[in-house]
């Protein structure tokens, strides 16, 4: 089964203060094979990212298992597993000597323990870390270590046939702090476009914005920026397998993997790139046009008797691929159809008329510039194509 919804999440940020947080879920639920429903849901979060071009990306992967069997081999009490892993959580916000403190000041853990903690966090890399791990003597013996080093591995061939394999990273720092994982997680990052990103709020551990600290504590609190490679960047999808959550709020255990995607971060990061295109183009001179939409070409006229016309037009121009739409009233004011264009940022508009169609022409118009020119109907499309590669 696999569920597709749109969630939203309140959350108290300060004394009096109440956000809703947007995120975008995406969940499969079923008892299945090992990693094929994981490998399947690392692409969906690769493909989304992908399509909406929000820069360089990194998806870093974990299990649950692994992490529970290195707090064991480091000496971290059984029941500080989850308080330790909260702590190793917070390694993309803070640098390791803050988290250091605060897992032996704080957590109550002994400074050797934090100190060997330390060694298996800063290990990452791709399937290689296998290997590595299987080879420390202190982890030698954990079955449960054995079993997620195997699924492991299923995943990166899973990983490997979708070729996806060099956008994700296996990263032992990648801890994820709610306590309901079960296997494997994961968390996308932006790697890219950082002045863009370092006014943005860091994302929690499901995928959505946290309100940031006060300025003066923000201050305190920052580390060296070599030991913080990943502060300002934060998350923009984030989950993992949770096979016991269902089970709480019914008679039967239902496993689960899922993916949340934060739709306001990612909104954030679109406002902040469209901010930073506007000071490009105005400090160029020229005038920033904002696209609320996607449309490419708008069909107009502004006589009567030309609905069948404009449809047919749309017709043509979507079965050659290109994004248009037409007023949905029969008759329309042009000085009205074109401050609609403007309005939405749409730049080409094809007017047809009586005139137009005696000449089997329609007019094609620059909406920024006014400038409209006759063209042939059987090279309409051409010649939008060229309009459209030199915007």
């Amino acid at each position: 089964c696999v569920c597709v919804c749109v969630c939203a999440r309140a959350c108290g940020c300060a004394v009096g203060v109440a956000v809703v947080l947007l995120r975008q879920d995406f969940d499969i639920a079923g008892d299945y094979d090992a990693m094929i429903p994981e490998a399947e849901i690392i692409h969906v979060v690769q493909e989304i990212i992908h399509e909406l071009d929000l820069g360089s990306f990194l998806i870093k992967v974990n299990h649950r298992k692994i992490l529970d069997a290195v707090f064991d081999a480091c000496g971290v009490p059984a029941g500080k597993f989850r308080a330790a892993c909260s702590c190793v959580d917070k390694l993309d916000k803070l640098s390791w000597n803050e988290v250091r403190d605060e897992l032996v000041m704080c957590k109550g853990l002994d400074s050797a323990v934090a100190d060997r903690i330390g060694q298996f966090v800063d290990l990452r890399g791709g399937e290689e870390l296998l290997e590595k791990l299987r080879a420390f003597d202190e982890l030698r013996d954990s079955e449960p270590l054995k079993q997620a080093l195997l699924d492991m591995e299923k995943l990166f061939h899973y990983l490997k046939l979708l070729g996806i394999q060099n956008t994700v990273s296996f990263d032992l720092s990648l801890a994820r702090g709610l306590d309901y994982y079960t296997g494997l997680i994961y968390e996308c990052v932006l790697t890219g476009e950082h002045s863009l990103l370092d006014s943005l709020p860091s994302l929690g551990s499901e995928g959505e914005s946290e309100a940031a600290p006060p300025a003066e504590e923000d201050d305190d609190e920052e580390g060296p920026a070599e030991e913080r490679p990943c502060v300002g960047v934060g998350s923009v999808a984030g989950g993992g397998r949770y096979d016991n959550l269902v089970g709480l709020y019914s008679r039967s255990k239902v496993p689960c993997v899922g993916v949340s995607i934060g739709v306001e971060r990612i909104f954030s990061i679109l406002e902040a790139r469209e901010v930073a295109r506007k000071q490009e183009v105005e400090s160029r001179g020229e005038r920033y046009v904002f696209r609320k939409c996607d449309t490419q070409v708008f069909v107009a006229s502004a006589q009567k008797n030309m609905v069948d016309e404009r449809i047919k037009l749309c017709g043509e121009l979507w079965a050659a691929g290109i994004k248009a739409e037409t007023g949905y009233r029969t008759l329309a004011r042009m000085l009205s159809q074109m401050q609609f264009c403007e309005a939405e940022g749409i730049p080409l508009a094809v007017v047809i008329g009586t005139d137009e169609l005696e000449k089997g022409e329609v007019s094609l118009r620059v909406v920024d510039t006014r400038e409209q020119v006759p063209v042939k109907r059987e090279d309409m499309v051409e010649e939008i194509r060229k309009r459209l590669a030199k915007l």
